[in-house]
């Protein structure tokens, strides 16, 4: 899959790109970052990206022309390849989950939008912005940030990546796991600072071990997020036995 990134700030990737477990699917080419700076495709000696906004009020706004002239272009180097939506990182857009995650890693790839200062022309944005994406209910001095979450996210879910092929599928969020989010883990030693692990998991007995921390995960997740508690019960995921140690819970 292919990613072209619109940034001011492509800078801001070359460490990101080179670090961690994920640099080897950007290394292997399994997720092809490519980076473009809008200031690029600017006019003028100063390659102006940003102007006042009309009406007045505080900040910048990024001009249409130029990121027009840089989607072109990127547009024009893929031609042979599947079309690609173009993502903007917005408030408004729908928040990016696990779902979502799942299917750009099954996608052919994207462009994605960076915004920076008080947004972006929103004459460019009607006319060529297919998608937003929201992080969440927060600002971002800028796109950036939000594009490497999902780039990282996607590339994680590639095979190959992990050490463990399975790893992922242990996640919290995943179907795997019915939705709930993830149980404790421990290692070595078996007591630091006077806490022992839990004895279940010294046991040996692998389905005394997947009761623990399937009892976990359903404690962990109505505690912190009943909702998906409600949303795996209406599923209908949850067992006789999930329903029970909920019910220990109450």
């Amino acid at each position: 899959m292919r990613f072209d990134v619109i940034t001011l700030f492509p800078e801001l990737f070359a460490p990101f790109l080179a670090s961690g477990v994920t640099r080897r699917a950007y290394a292997s080419g399994q997720v092809d970052v490519r980076l473009w700076n809008p200031r690029d495709y600017a006019e003028g000696n100063y390659r102006r990206v940003d102007d006042r906004p009309f009406g007045g009020g505080p900040g910048m706004v990024m001009l249409a022309e130029p990121l027009a002239r840089c989607l072109a272009a990127i547009r024009a180097e893929r031609a042979e390849d599947a079309p690609a939506p173009l993502v903007l990182f917005s408030p408004i857009g729908a928040p990016l989950n696990h779902a979502a995650v799942e299917h750009w890693s099954a996608s052919t790839g994207a462009i994605l939008l960076c915004g920076r200062y008080e947004g972006i022309d929103q004459r460019f944005i009607d006319m060529h912005v297919d998608l937003q994406i929201s992080l969440g209910d927060f600002v971002l001095s800028g796109g950036e940030i939000a594009a490497m979450a999902l780039l990282d996210a996607v590339a994680r879910l590639q095979p190959g990546v992990l050490n463990d092929e399975g790893s992922h599928q242990l996640d919290s969020f995943n179907p795997a796991l019915d939705g709930l989010l993830d149980c404790p883990h421990y290692t070595r030693p078996e007591e630091w600072q006077g806490q022992p692990v839990p004895p279940e998991l010294l046991s040996g007995h692998h389905a005394q071990i997947e009761r623990w921390r399937r009892d976990q995960r359903l404690a962990l997740t109505a505690r912190h997020r009943p909702d998906l508690i409600e949303a795996a019960r209406g599923a209908g995921r949850l067992t006789p036995a999930d329903e029970a140690a909920l019910a220990k819970l109450r």
